[in-house]
């Protein structure tokens, strides 16, 4: 029975239906990315080096309608205030958390809302929060698509997932990330949320 799931969806511009790493999408409906190459549907297994996905990401940007923009510090805690909002809103448990430079790993307990709605609302919330902090346009593209799930069945999956989670930032040398929303895991799927903020708490105390 799933019991969580690990919901990760991408920036606008950097996973593209035709990426060279391989995608979850079946259709382009951008014919100015056509020239990239076909779509692979699923992920590669034997991968691009790094230098191949930076020359495509480039060549890719150039194709784009908007500028591709990483987010910034600036961007990662407006993001994670309105995360916050949206899990104190609909009563999500959250488990885990990173918002990178490129995308968004989220660890949330099974829940009324479908998967798909989830990352539909905390995506929607946090373009709105750009926007009021100055940080986007309306009209800038915040995120790249609707994202993926992978269900988490039993507690070994979910104490996996939560170390991969935090982990990421670390990966690429920046501080690791403790978000307030996030509610820690007891082996069990109940608990709520009782603190609700979006402060990235490593970015004040230097963690």
């Amino acid at each position: 029975m799933v019991i969580a799931y690990h919901l990760i969806w991408t920036a606008y511009g950097f996973w593209l239906p035709n990426d060279i790493r391989g995608s979850t999408s079946r259709v382009l409906r951008n014919d100015l990315l056509r020239e990239l190459g076909e779509i692979h549907f699923g992920r590669k297994r034997l991968q691009p080096r790094s230098f191949q996905i930076r020359e495509f990401l480039e060549h890719a940007d150039r194709l784009m309608k908007d500028t591709v923009l990483e987010f910034d510090e600036d961007c990662v805690s407006a993001i994670g205030e309105a995360f916050a909002k949206v899990v104190r809103q609909e009563k999500y448990t959250c488990y885990a958390c990173a918002i990178m430079p490129d995308h968004v790993h989220v660890l949330i307990r099974r829940h009324r809302d479908q998967a798909e709605q989830m990352i539909a609302n905390l995506q929607r919330e946090s373009h709105i929060g750009l926007r009021d902090a100055g940080l986007r346009t309306m009209e800038h593209p915040v995120w790249g698509g609707k994202g993926w799930k992978v269900f988490l069945e039993d507690e070994h999956d979910i104490r996996r997932t939560i170390a991969y989670v935090k982990d990421n930032p670390i990966k690429i040398r920046l501080p690791k990330q403790r978000w307030s929303f996030v509610t820690p895991y007891d082996g069990c799927v109940g608990g709520r949320v009782t603190v609700v903020r979006g402060r990235n708490d490593a970015q004040s105390n230097g963690l």
